[in-house]
């Protein structure tokens, strides 16, 4: 672990203090809105935006890598990102700020394809997988450190949209002074939508229906809790809860995951995530509950994630995989753009507590759809029996490759009796 450290620090720097950047405009977007008096549908309008830049930028990043260069995207990206947060507070408008949420959408996922693609470049493979999990350390620690700012800070002033400006300014200067040179970009052409459904038609629903509900959680929870009349702080910690979940549950589930038929886990989580929700729903202003709610989304959301990945690549060849993660975090990225949209609706329509609704209507459909594709299909089709991918919905298709890579190399060097769902029929 110290050797990884040694060659990748700079770029796990630079990834923590993008990722405390971005978490902390993420949520401080959603009370400054409410503070200059948008309404839930133009916030969530704003809020879907970055989904929509962010799903373009996944497409365009890597034809700009190869034409331009790492450095080249990098440095421009990261000044488009500065440069947007330093405005938000100069034009309070919901149509500007939906322009400037989708170019630093786009900004961001940039900027990420680029760090991830240097990072799977900088280390040795055997050392690979230990590096891509302090990436996935690094992201979330960084989006929970941010609302510890965010509660230290005033929210009608500017304060608080310069600091991200400059945590994303500075994250540069490592990354790009201590880096080895960038590497020549390739990736893999993702595999057709439709060829998706056939190999896991359960996989691609539950990254439609995840990023529904990624999308509430990282565009929606700061929304929610300034119209439910939560003090600054009280946000703070619900928004930490709900990435500290993930963290915490990730890799005991991925642990069990392995060792049991994932479709059982995934229908499992998703009920659980269900009930999650509904605490949420009807907590009647209780904020312990709200807290036990959030824990749940989002510690059981993540590893649902990694899960539906998993168990696609349960039944592709290894060739098809890296193929199938872009194509899979396309349907993620769509989810995602409606997600904010309906959450919005809803509140409006039905009071703050849809908030919670929506995100368990999203889960249970999940565990409904999970509960019918058993009866559909048997465990005998599985091709390949691959190890659990811990990655984050703020992943790229890079690092998700790259972390399937790794599990397949894993996988090489397991007994036979030891994959995934052993002893399944």
């Amino acid at each position: 672990m110290l050797q990884v450290l040694g060659s990748s620090w700079a770029l796990l720097l630079g990834i923590l203090l993008l990722m405390i950047g971005n978490g902390l405009q993420g949520t401080l977007l959603g009370i400054r809105g409410e503070i200059e008096g948008f309404s839930t549908w133009e916030i969530s309008i704003v809020m879907s935006a970055y989904f929509v830049g962010f799903l373009i930028a996944s497409r365009v990043t890597p034809d700009m890598l190869r034409r331009v260069g790492h450095v080249r995207v990098f440095a421009a990206l990261g000044s488009f990102i500065s440069a947007v947060l330093v405005l938000y507070p100069v034009v309070a408008d919901p149509w500007a700020w939906t322009v400037l949420r989708a170019i630093i959408g786009f900004s961001f996922c940039g900027v990420y394809i680029t760090a991830e693609s240097w990072l799977n470049n900088s280390v040795a493979n055997e050392n690979r997988g230990k590096a891509l999990s302090l990436y996935m350390l690094a992201q979330m620690v960084g989006i929970i450190s941010a609302q510890g700012i965010l509660s230290a800070g005033d929210p009608s002033g500017y304060i608080l949209f310069i600091i991200p400006s400059v945590l994303v300014s500075i994250s540069f200067a490592p990354i790009l002074l201590s880096v080895s040179p960038a590497p020549v970009f390739e990736t893999t052409k993702p595999l057709a939508i439709r060829k998706l459904i056939e190999i896991s038609p359960l996989s691609c629903m539950g990254m439609f229906l995840l990023g529904g509900v990624f999308a509430a959680q990282f565009g929606m929870s700061s929304v929610w809790g300034a119209k439910a009349g939560l003090s600054i702080g009280q946000i703070s910690v619900f928004v930490s809860v709900i990435y500290v979940g993930g963290l915490v549950l990730q890799y005991p589930i991925g642990w069990i995951s392995d060792r049991t038929d994932r479709r059982r886990m995934i229908l499992i989580l998703a009920v659980l995530a269900g009930f999650g929700g509904l605490i949420g729903t009807f907590a009647n202003g209780i904020f312990a509950l709200w807290l036990i709610s959030g824990f749940l989304l989002g510690g059981l959301s993540n590893p649902l994630y990694a899960l539906c990945l998993a168990y696609a690549n349960d039944y592709m060849e290894r060739e098809d995989m890296p193929a199938a993660s872009a194509g899979f975090l396309f349907i993620n990225g769509v989810g995602a753009i409606f997600g904010p949209l309906l959450t919005g609706w809803m509140m409006d329509g039905f009071g703050t507590w849809a908030y919670f609704l929506f995100m368990a209507v999203l889960m249970f459909a999940l565990a409904g759809y999970a509960a019918w594709r058993t009866t559909q299909r048997s465990r005998k089709g599985i091709v390949a029996e691959t190890g659990y991918v811990a990655v984050t919905p703020s992943a790229t298709s890079v690092a998700v490759e790259a972390a399937t890579e790794v599990f397949l190399d894993m996988g090489d060097d397991k007994p036979e009796d030891e994959g995934p769902g052993a002893g399944d029929a």
